[in-house]
């Protein structure tokens, strides 16, 4: 069976998203709230109905990024995490991180009950699991961490759930997945009932944070406010706090696969590698698929065709399952931090009323909803117990968090050199349809795309954020940073920040 040709989210099968206007004056507000995912979305609910007057952002349409190209694993097991989080924080703040997310999940069962929100919402167990023996350790040492903190959970016999031998799993129970699009869409008359407001294709640009912050957009509008929450996935304000220095951008590949054998009931993670993630799912039809998760590497990082991604996922899933049809592929980027918990709260020291919420590492559904409620609080004068934990501000001076941060930033540097030196190896003229790379045009080095049509797209490959030089993703059509992971169509238009200046477009012959 064939891959699709073009990237769509089962997420956006049945797309019923509402529609906002692009701000278009100057407004003042009490909460600007900047990037309509999951902690932004969450947020604006969250402080609606409690009488704070909230504007919300975005960029492009309302949970077009991340939150709708997810695999919406909804888990308090984030990878075999805890023993690494016990030995580097402590048994107190491991089991925080732990109920930080166990209280995302309650908030998501108890809201889909109170708002009546049709989702998808299952409640299934979450497995690690092996097939290697050498991995075995990890999960023993693992199922130890989970004893330590109370954490519901154990080394189980998985028999005959998954249709290859597993050495070892480790089951965390009773946690969720769902449709995301539709349950943080079903917030949104919430949110407007109480008398937020919401704008969408409305770019930030810079954020100036005086007494009464205010956030300008490209289109030169402001919104002046009491407190600026960004939640935009990777802060396009990244100067302040050098959150550019301090997050690891990954893109992932997902398959949704309709398989000869039944799909496996529980949510599974492998820890080997390659890794590999699986869960159930229901098209808008009630048809049952598989998605197939993997293939991850550092955004921009495109050696050779990234639709190499995508067939090895086709290959893994015909191997042990049997390939049928695959209706849905897509792919998504995610933020780590240097320590591997996430930067929710104040920016950086002395702008108390700029707050920002990234570096989930993947798991943004529990995540995402945790930073909403430890911002909410924040901002509505609650003590919340999780606060010092994620606080972007905390000390990362142990000498692996160094470690992270000197590989992180020197391949930066690497990057951006090598960039700057690449030579094309490919004319204009010896494009074939639906291809992209850099090429020699007109005695310059630039980025082109030939469409179906034939027709010729040129843009220059710097990426305005940081000046390293873009790379060609070809299953995606687009133009990656392997700096800090912004991406371009082939027009050059911005899909994902922190870049907030779209490319330049290269001069065509006449």
């Amino acid at each position: 069976m064939e891959i699709p040709m073009n990237s769509k989210s089962l997420w956006h099968e049945n797309d019923k998203r509402h529609s906002f206007p692009i701000l278009q004056d100057h407004i003042s507000t009490d909460v600007t709230i900047i990037g309509a995912g999951t902690t932004g979305i969450t947020s604006a609910y969250l402080l609606a109905k409690q009488g704070i007057k909230v504007t919300l952002i975005e960029a492009g349409k309302i949970l077009d990024g991340t939150t709708g190209y997810t695999t919406a694993k909804v888990t308090s097991q984030h990878g075999p995490i805890y023993q690494d989080l016990l030995h580097d924080f402590g048994k107190n703040n491991a089991k925080l991180y732990y109920e930080a997310n166990e209280e995302a999940l309650t908030f998501i069962r108890k809201t889909v009950k109170e708002q009546n929100i049709e989702c998808d919402l299952s409640s299934e167990n979450a497995l690690l699991y092996t097939t290697n023996e050498k991995n075995i350790t990890k999960l023993i040492d693992e199922e130890k961490a989970y004893k330590t903190l109370g954490i519901d959970g154990g080394i189980v016999n998985l028999g005959s759930d998954l249709p290859f031998r597993v050495v070892k799993a480790l089951m965390m129970r009773d946690q969720l997945q769902f449709n995301p699009v539709k349950f943080f869409a079903g917030l949104i008359p919430t949110i407007l009932k109480n008398g937020g407001r919401i704008f969408e294709h409305t770019r930030a640009s810079h954020v100036k944070d005086k007494n009464i912050p205010s956030v300008k957009t490209t289109a030169g509008h402001t919104i002046k406010s009491n407190y600026v929450l960004v939640s935009s996935h990777f802060p396009f304000n990244d100067q302040d706090g050098l959150y550019f220095s301090r997050l690891h951008v990954e893109r992932s590949y997902c398959l949704a696969v309709k398989t000869r054998k039944n799909p496996p009931r529980d949510m599974y993670l492998s820890i080997d590698h390659p890794s590999r993630s699986l869960r159930y799912a229901k098209s808008e039809t009630g048809e049952s698929l598989l998605l197939v998760g993997g293939e991850g590497h550092k955004s921009g990082k495109n050696y050779g065709k990234t639709t190499e991604h995508y067939e090895r996922l086709k290959q893994y899933t015909e191997e042990n399952f049997g390939v049928e049809a695959i209706p849905f592929r897509w792919s998504a980027q995610d933020l780590k931090t240097l320590d591997n918990i996430p930067y929710i709260g104040p920016i950086s020291s002395g702008k108390d009323n700029v707050l920002v919420a990234t570096g989930y590492g993947k798991w943004g559904m529990s995540n995402g909803v945790a930073a909403a409620m430890i911002l909410s609080d924040r901002l509505m004068g609650k003590k919340n117990r999780y606060s010092d934990l994620f606080d972007p501000r905390r000390s990362e001076k142990k000498k692996t968090n160094a470690a992270t941060f000197l590989k992180e930033n020197m391949d930066v540097g690497k990057e951006f050199i090598g960039g700057k030196l690449h030579r094309p190896n490919k004319d204009v003229d010896q494009l074939s349809i639906d291809e992209g790379a850099i090429v020699h045009y007109n005695g310059n080095k630039v980025g082109a795309y030939k469409d179906s049509k034939g027709e010729l797209h040129l843009v220059e490959t710097t990426c305005p954020h940081m000046g390293c030089d873009t790379s060609w993703n070809d299953a995606e059509r687009s133009w990656d940073c392997p700096c800090h992971g912004s991406r371009f169509s082939y027009t050059g238009e911005i899909l994902e920040g922190p870049a907030v200046k779209p490319l330049k477009q290269a001069k065509k012959d006449k």
